[in-house]
């Protein structure tokens, strides 16, 4: 399922340091009128009149031209208006007048220490994607441990979205201690037929709807991983928005794992990059591992600018999107209900981050030009994208994510039930059923 988290611009909340230059001014972007591309676009980027439109072209720029949108994501910005936002927030969230870093120095080395410092670890390092992250932190426990045998969950990022790395590339094998769409229970974890060396918690489990255990589950599932003689490693992507659901600060969340990965681009709105957390020892490990996997880029410093501003600006609005992700859930049901669609589904009930699912009756390809349609008549955006369930789904249904964020925040209920009832006429309208 392809990312989903597109947030809107806040104003960055950190001190500008002594040392730095004035703040500079955020040059004006052009917004194209709705339906059209974008005025600064290159002319080889632009549409034959006598070529098929291009529907990614369309929407993007549909959900450009809206000045409502209720789901955020990543997605729907040009690369002048995310260096006017860099150029903007980089001021306030390091030094500029120190140098660029090499190879991991300077900047980096000081999102490093920030990450560290808000989980309460030893120490972090910088990696270029999650996926690095991850293959690196459990070929290290593997070592440690003696045991080449990773337990995860089926639904987990490396089991559906890295095409079988752990075992091609880190010559690693996993089990799966449930197949339920919900992390595994402590029972499960001590009732698995063989050793393991390491058990990865996706927290949320982002493909069976973004959930979470209870704390007191979250503990029993860890003490049965030490019960067994094997390590705990936090798939952390979407850590930053699991504190409320526990009631727990951050610290307290990643104290309970041996390493911890976070992402930078999800939740943070950055660039790129992720960052591995864990004992000193561990992760002066993994920056070897790092090397060897060619994650030690010469300069990273845009993403080190872009994840700074980002702990800056969306870290402490997180609570806050996490509770107007129940109050957009609800509307949302209720507003399918009014309607009188004959099958749809909220995962889970009552979000437990600030992203949950929508499962509509509908192909993907009619729900995608229903959205299409209402952005580019009323410059509102509901949902972003739709996707079939795939093969093994039922036919005849699709699924999207719904991301809170700021743009969200002033959706009222009512609001909500209104472009539910418009965007529906259209669904109905494309697929010929009204």
């Amino acid at each position: 399922m392809a990312e989903m988290n597109e947030q809107q611009t806040g104003a960055p909340q950190a001190s500008t340091p002594e040392a730095g230059p004035p703040e500079a001014p955020v040059p004006e972007v052009p917004v194209p009128a709705v339906g059209e591309p974008a005025t600064d676009a290159p002319e080889s980027e632009a549409q034959d009149a006598d070529a098929p439109e291009d529907p990614r072209h369309r929407r993007f720029t549909a959900l450009h031209g809206s000045t409502r949108i209720l789901s955020g994501g990543p997605t729907g910005q040009t690369i002048r208006e995310r260096l006017a936002r860099l150029t903007a927030e980089a001021p306030d969230a390091y030094d500029l007048d120190d140098w660029t870093d090499i190879y991991g120095d300077g900047v980096v080395a000081a999102l490093e220490e920030r990450v560290a410092e808000l989980l309460g670890t030893e120490d972090a390092a910088f990696f270029p994607t999650g996926t690095m992250a991850q293959q690196v932190a459990l070929r290290c426990w593997a070592g440690r441990t003696g045991n080449a045998t990773v337990a995860l969950h089926p639904q987990s990022h490396p089991e559906q979205s890295e095409r079988g790395a752990l075992s091609a590339v880190s010559g690693l094998r996993t089990v799966h201690p449930t197949a339920e769409p919900r992390l595994p229970t402590a029972e499960e974890v001590r009732d698995l037929d063989e050793p393991f060396g390491a058990l990865v918690l996706e927290l949320p489990l982002r493909e069976a709807g973004y959930v979470l255990p209870s704390w007191d589950e979250l503990t029993a599932v860890v003490e049965a991983a030490r019960e067994r003689d094997a390590v705990v490693h936090f798939d952390g992507a979407r850590l930053w928005e699991c504190a409320p659901h526990f009631e727990r600060t951050l610290p307290e969340i990643a104290e309970l794992a041996d390493s911890v990965y976070v992402s930078f681009y999800k939740s943070l709105e950055g660039i790129s990059g992720a960052a591995l957390a864990g004992p000193a020892s561990f992760v002066e490990e993994a920056r070897a591992w790092r090397h060897r996997y060619g994650g030690q880029l010469f300069q990273q410093w845009p993403a080190a600018l872009a994840a700074l501003a980002g702990l800056d600006r969306e870290l402490p609005r997180l609570p806050g999107y996490v509770a107007h992700a129940k109050v957009v859930s609800e509307a949302l049901r209720d507003a399918f209900a009014a309607a009188g669609l004959p099958w749809f589904r909220l995962q889970p009930d009552v979000p437990h981050t600030h992203q949950f699912q929508v499962w509509l009756p509908y192909p993907a390809d009619v729900l995608n030009e229903a959205g299409t349609r209402q952005a580019e008549d009323t410059r509102t955006t509901l949902f972003r994208r739709w996707f079939d369930p795939g093969p093994a789904g039922p036919p005849g249904l699709a699924v999207t994510e719904v991301t809170v964020a700021s743009s969200a925040l002033e959706w009222t209920p009512e609001e909500i039930a209104e472009a539910v009832t418009a965007f529906l006429d259209r669904v109905r309208a494309v697929a010929g059923t009204d």
